[in-house]
Formats: C-alpha cells, structure tokens, sequence
C-alpha cells in the first residue's frame, strides 16, 4: 500500500474528503518529527511505540578488498509492536509444512 492508497482507504473510512485526510496525515507526521527530535518515546495503544535510538559507532569490512572502515554512530527509528498487534498477526498466521 503507498501514501496514495493509504489516504484513500482512510479517507474512505472516515467520510472524509481526501484533502481533509491528507492534511492530517502530514499534521500528524510533522507531530511525530517533533517528538522525534526531542528524544521522546511516542506509544499508540493496540499498536505499538516508537522510540529514537542511538547506534555506535564501528568498524566494517568491505568483504571483496579486506579493507576496515569506521562507521560514524547515528540515530535511528525503532518500532516495538503492541502485544495487541503481534496477538493479531499471530492469530492469522497458518505455517505450512
């Protein structure tokens, strides 16, 4: 599903015309990025939490010439899904033998 579909389908479930929806979709990102940037943990009940992580920094190899490099450390998004979520996908998932 891309942005385009996901506003339609939300639009539609919300009787809501397509600009209104994509209006709040960005309002509600531009909140996000806020807290994002302020270190802030962000929960959403029944679906999960967003949090920003630091990575540190390492080395790597470059497998085909052998030669280490060091990798700066950086922020990262992480998810971690509700235990409601992940009870929902475990509910629907049929493994095949």
């Amino acid at each position: 599903m891309n942005n385009k579909e996901f506003i339609n389908e939300l639009s539609k479930q919300t009787n809501q015309s397509a600009g209104v929806t994509t209006k709040l979709i960005n309002d509600m990102i531009k909140i996000l990025e806020e807290h994002f940037q302020q270190n802030d943990i962000v929960t959403l009940s029944s679906f999960g939490s967003f949090e920003v992580k630091k990575k540190m920094e390492r080395i790597s190899v470059n497998p085909t010439t052998g030669k280490r490099y060091l990798i700066p450390p950086k922020l990262v998004l992480s998810f971690k899904q509700s235990n409601v979520l992940k009870d929902k996908f475990n509910a629907t998932v049929t493994w095949e033998k």
